[in-house]
């Protein structure tokens, strides 16, 4: 927490998680309890991020809220439901008392934040989002403990974004929610080799929202409720042993499955939700291909509440694969702008892979490539340069 003319200042950094086991479904929305347990990957933030900036004055006579640079609704309840907890923590631990050292709690607070990605476009941006609005008000209240189920509060996913590498949420069984924690898998060194492609194929915001179209779910899909019931829990114990054990072939394979289950309950909705768009289905068709061609799990496709894929792979098929996207959906007008974060080897198509897999490209349907890999949990900014709020509270002007 850095001191600046009487304004007490916090900047985080938090990552995207992408699941591989997907939560569907709340049983409490209040609390934000889910019907199953899910398991992500941390995606790395030198690619996907949002970063925000909390600050706290005596002078400041109301909380405020801006994202990306507009001014944002500070009363919504899913931040009052992060700012009480956050505030509940530190009077705990504090022993109900002021410390006279410590941040009062009675000041009002700033928060600016910020997405170098889309926002609402299935990349989590709610998960990254509410797990650096805790982390940063955390930091600036002095607080060390659990944090997962107060993000909890935010959006459910967002507890698996307070760490990093591999995560599972746990369900819980308490009415409470006190069991319904994010804990870590294994961390983000764990698979060096492993690697992420998201294809961006929209930026647009959502028809359905997840939290409007998971409880219509919930009501109105049993399938949803046998996946939560039947399939979900050996599937999870299934994919931490696949990550344990670093197998590609079982990880994508059970990613696939549970990615194309989770879109048949928004099928089984009434009436039904449609998050996959004709480019997603060819880009699964295409991975299939792919996969049937080399004659094993090369590629793996998982999709949240979007059209955006995300494709797993190891490292030594990256270039390959990427060169089988952009002959398949051909860049448009960015051609030098087609792949961006880490970098990408050029590959040589073989004769015999164009035939079997590139079949009738489809121009400038694909954005663009993201490339990244597993990283950690949130971080803290100390330079003071990079805070999002100004001395006076207010959100800097970004030349």
């Amino acid at each position: 927490m850095a001191a600046e003319r009487g304004l007490a200042v916090a900047t985080c950094t938090a990552p995207v998680n992408i699941a591989v086991i997907k939560y569907w479904g709340k049983r409490d929305t209040d609390l934000i309890l889910p019907i199953n347990s899910s398991l992500s990957v941390t995606l790395h933030q030198d690619q996907l991020k949002t970063t925000t900036t909390a600050a706290a004055s005596r002078d400041f006579t109301e909380d405020r809220l801006w994202l990306n640079g507009k001014e944002a609704d500070v009363g919504h309840p899913r931040v009052q439901a992060c700012l009480r907890e956050v505030r509940r923590l530190a009077r705990k631990r504090r022993g109900g008392g002021e410390d006279t050292a410590a941040l009062s709690l009675s000041y009002k607070i700033h928060i600016a934040s910020e997405n170098n990605f889309p926002t609402a476009a299935g990349l989590a941006s709610s998960a990254a989002g509410y797990a650096c609005l805790v982390s940063a008000l955390a930091r600036l209240y002095g607080l060390e403990e659990e944090l997962s189920e107060v993000a909890r509060r935010g959006s459910g996913s967002a507890c698996r974004s307070m760490f990093g590498g591999f995560v599972q949420w746990q369900r819980g069984e308490r009415p409470d929610g006190t069991d319904s924690l994010a804990l870590q898998v294994a961390p983000e060194t764990h698979w060096p080799e492993l690697r992420v492609l998201v294809l961006v194929v929209s930026g647009e915001k959502k028809p359905v929202g997840s939290t409007v179209g998971m409880q219509t779910s919930v009501e109105t899909s049993p399938l949803l409720k046998h996946r939560a019931e039947a399939v979900v829990p050996e599937r999870l114990a299934q994919m931490m042993r696949h990550i344990q054990e670093r197998d590609f072939e079982g990880f994508g394979q059970l990613a696939m499955r549970d990615s194309n289950q989770f879109h048949a309950t928004c099928l089984d909705t009434f009436p039904p939700i449609f998050y996959l768009t004709d480019l997603s289905r060819q880009i699964i068709a295409l991975a299939h291909r792919y996969n049937t061609h080399h004659g094993h799990t090369k590629v793996a496709y998982t999709f949240d509440a979007g059209p955006n894929a995300v494709i797993f792979a190891l490292a030594d098929t990256v270039a390959e694969f990427v060169e089988v996207v952009r002959r398949s959906f051909p860049p448009a007008t960015n051609g030098d702008q087609f792949v961006r974060g880490l970098p990408v080897g050029s590959a040589v198509l073989s004769q015999e892979l164009v035939a079997a897999v590139v079949t009738e490209p489809v121009p400038g349907a694909v954005q663009y490539i993201l490339h990244t890999k597993p990283g950690p949990g949130p971080q803290l900014v100390d330079d003071p340069s990079q805070h999002l709020l100004g001395a006076d509270g207010l959100p800097r002007s970004r030349a």
